[in-house]
């Protein structure tokens, strides 16, 4: 599956998916952090400690994080697992140069490393890796099976993959608050605060038509994961999906 091609951060571009979505990275990157905060209203923490939780139910000795961003995530598999080989990857320069600034002066350096890369040509061997996460990146695949399938590829058997997304309320009043938020405030916070006011409509309105819950579980399916099972998060604002190979 191939999510539609009409949802680029900017329409008139003549770059395709992916280079749109490098370019968005890197301008915003320097208050991404601080905007994620306000926009989830902090949610976005509760979250990914719970998908670190669950990373460390899993004992991983390796560990790659997709779409990295400022390697938030990735520091704290360093911090709070036995992990002794972590890798952030991302296609954003702007967001990896953030990220390599947060454990350049610590003994993280020495087992997390940084790199730019594609993640639907991700430049590992097979069976590489214990456990990979992509969160909130993945909805910027350009080829949604593709991605999938080089996670495949280089994640062990046995290995843990897990996916947090966000996703879309579907019970009263939950469903229309989550509406008015993603089309009303999160582009007027993006107008305000960022240095890209497109970057922002462009994030909504992707998770609007992205696919979530059984959707995404049956992709995973098709692409050869097994014991697929997401967890909706906050009323549904955001899914966690984990599945193995």
């Amino acid at each position: 599956m191939t999510l539609d091609k009409k949802i680029t951060p900017y329409k008139d571009s003549t770059l395709n998916k992916k280079e749109q979505v490098e370019k968005m990275f890197d301008t915003i990157s320097e208050n991404y952090d601080g905007l994620n905060r306000i926009i989830s209203f902090g949610t976005d923490i509760k979250w990914r400690k719970k998908v670190l939780a669950t990373i460390i139910e899993h004992h991983p000795e390796s560990i790659l994080d997709i779409a990295t961003g400022t390697g938030d995530l990735a520091i704290k598999f360093a911090e709070k697992t036995s992990a002794t080989k972590i890798i952030g990857l991302d296609l954003s320069e702007g967001m990896l140069s953030i990220a390599r600034k947060k454990v350049a002066d610590t003994e993280l350096k020495y087992i997390i490393e940084f790199i730019k890369g594609d993640s639907e040509a991700l430049p590992f061997n097979n069976n590489m890796f214990d456990a990979i996460t992509v969160s909130f990146g993945i909805r910027n695949f350009e080829n949604l099976e593709k991605g999938l399938s080089e996670i495949l590829r280089v994640i062990k058997p046995n290995g843990l993959f897990i996916i947090l997304e966000t996703s879309v309320p579907t019970k009263f009043p939950f469903k229309q608050g989550y509406q008015f938020h993603s089309k009303i405030v999160l582009p007027l916070i993006g107008k305000l605060f960022s240095k890209d006011k497109v970057a922002y409509n462009y994030l909504s309105e992707s998770a609007s038509v992205f696919p979530y819950g059984e959707k995404l579980n049956n992709i995973l399916r098709k692409i050869g994961f097994i014991n697929v099972i997401n967890k909706p998060q906050t009323f549904g604002v955001a899914t966690i999906y984990t599945a193995t190979k």
